[in-house]
C-alpha cells in the first residue's frame, strides 16, 4: 500500500521514517517516491512546494516523515573577497543557476562549464558530494524554477 504524503507539518524530534531526495525531486509536488525504509509513497503536496532538509511531512494516516537532502555532486567556490564572490553570484544568476550561499562560500550543482567560467574570474573551484540547499526564489518560489526551461526573451 502506498503512503500518501499530503502536507508539511511542524518539525519534531519524533518521526516514523525518512525520505532522502535530491533537489530535482524536492521541488516536485506530485511524485512517486520510496522511503528510506523501502516503503512506497507518493508526494501529493500543494503546487509550488519545495522541500528542505529537516522538514517534516504528514501522511493521510498520520505518519510523520523526515525529509533529508540527498548528497549530490556540487561545485563550490570560497573566498574572503566579497567583490569576487559578488561577481560570481552575478554571472551565475545571469545564467539562472540556483546557488547555495554561505559566508565566504557559494555552491551550485556541479557543471564543468560553470566551473571553467568561475576559474576564468580567478576563483578556485572544488567539486565534492554534499546535500544541496539553494536560496529560494526572491518571490517565494521554488529554488529551481528559473533553472529549467525558463526563458524571458533574451538569447
Amino acid at each position: 500500500m502506498m503512503i500518501k504524503l499530503t502536507e508539511k507539518t511542524i518539525s519534531s524530534d519524533q518521526f516514523d521514517a525518512t525520505l532522502t531526495l535530491p533537489l530535482q525531486h524536492r521541488i516536485k509536488s506530485r511524485l512517486r517516491v520510496t522511503l528510506d525504509n523501502g516503503q512506497d509513497a507518493g508526494l501529493f503536496l500543494q503546487r509550488g512546494t519545495t522541500l528542505k532538509d529537516g522538514e517534516m511531512l504528514r501522511s493521510e494516516d498520520g505518519l510523520i516523515i523526515l525529509v533529508k537532502a540527498a548528497e549530490e555532486p556540487v561545485s563550490s567556490i570560497m573566498s574572503d573577497d566579497a567583490h569576487l564572490l559578488s561577481r560570481a553570484c552575478y554571472h551565475l544568476g545571469n545564467r539562472h543557476v540556483s546557488i547555495q550561499i554561505e559566508p565566504g562560500r557559494i555552491s551550485y550543482l556541479h557543471d564543468h562549464v560553470l566551473d571553467e567560467m568561475l576559474r576564468g574570474l580567478g576563483l578556485e573551484v572544488t567539486v565534492s558530494t554534499a546535500p544541496f540547499e539553494p536560496e529560494p526564489g526572491a518571490y517565494g518560489g521554488s529554488a529551481e524554477k528559473g533553472h529549467q526551461g525558463h526563458h524571458h526573451g533574451h538569447h
